[in-house]
């Protein structure tokens, strides 16, 4: 696997991503943009997801293209985020006609961030349309920034602070994938007390330490850790590939991709989360194995989600969850 130039979603030509935070709600959305409709499916694994127009990437349902992807923080408050990101689209003149009418269409996931300690008293409307609005305006191609910002702004985990991660790999053939995550997970992407992440022997270069893994394991390194009281908690992400993917083929690569998240959280897809995968295909390459797309989505995934838990930093008050570099430093 070689490694493209950014190691982030953008790798992939032919989309944008964008951030909208806010730090003193502790929560925030990202979107990503796609400049043409591309083949989307989704792979919900959790036991309490929130999601918004997912029943269209059904693989029965008759729809197979999406001209955005949605991330935010919320719980299902944050479900508004979809409808901004609906009206920059069409203002662009953006969205699938439908009976004379341009519809854009952006299904999106939420993760559950409402006790982080952040303001949550917004009065009658949430603000998540408007976040929504403001991260589809301000996407752009290129480099973005990692940890807590947009839809992981608010995430945490079991053991320390989470965030926004995405990496990208290459197959042998020249295919790109690439993905993007928001780790607000119940379980722990870390091994035992830390600082090694499970993700680890998927890592490229020291893209999040270069720790590796431990020597070996204690039957402590391997007992469940989870959040603190009600734990209600949600991994969501999504892979790209530049392949020429059908609706069926992009459905696969969600499942292998969300294989990614098993192996580098543990535990994962648990009664009260909601992990979401989402898989898109702008088709600009065909000829792809999807075997080996998929096997890379497994790989990009894991990585994506310790670079997040990396690259956060913790929330600016009193009682804030830690984030990896306060308890390790580095």
């Amino acid at each position: 696997m070689t490694a493209p130039a950014l190691n982030l979603l953008t790798d992939i030509p032919g989309l944008a991503v964008g951030h909208a935070t806010d730090l003193r709600l502790g929560s925030g959305v990202t979107v990503v943009l796609f400049d043409t409709p591309v083949v989307a499916a989704v792979r919900i694994s959790g036991g309490a997801p929130g999601t918004r127009d997912t029943a269209l990437l059904d693989s029965d349902a008759t729809l197979d293209r999406v001209d955005a992807i949605v991330l935010s923080g919320g719980s299902t408050f944050g479900l508004d985020a979809g409808g901004g990101v609906q009206a920059w689209l069409r203002e662009q003149g953006r969205g699938q006609v439908f009976a004379r009418m341009p519809i854009p269409l952006a299904p999106q996931a939420i993760l559950f961030d409402l006790l982080n300690g952040g303001d949550k008293d917004w009065g009658r409307f949430p603000p998540y349309r408007e976040l929504g609005y403001a991260a589809a305006r301000e996407a752009a191609p290129g480099a973005f920034a990692l940890g807590s910002v947009g839809a992981g702004t608010g995430a945490t985990t079991a053991t320390v602070k989470g965030g926004l991660g995405s990496a990208s790999g290459v197959t042998a053939s020249g295919h790109c994938v690439a993905a993007l995550v928001a780790v607000n997970a119940v379980g722990s992407p870390l091994v035992g007390d830390g600082p090694h992440f499970w993700a680890a022997p998927f890592e490229q270069g020291a893209e999040f330490g270069g720790l590796g893994l431990p020597a070996r394991f204690t039957p402590a390194d391997l007992a469940p850790r989870l959040k603190g009281g009600a734990p209600s908690a949600t991994t969501i992400g999504l892979v790209v590939t530049d392949a020429a993917l059908s609706k069926a083929q992009a459905k696969r690569l969600a499942i292998m991709a969300d294989d990614g998240l098993a192996r580098a959280v543990l535990p994962a897809h648990a009664p009260n989360d909601g992990d979401t995968i989402f898989a898109a295909a702008t088709s600009a390459k065909p000829g792809a194995d999807l075997t080996a797309l998929g096997h890379l989505a497994t790989q990009v995934m894991a990585r994506a989600i310790a670079r997040g838990v990396h690259a956060a930093t913790a929330l600016p008050w009193a009682g804030a969850q830690p984030a990896w570099s306060d308890r390790f430093g580095g």
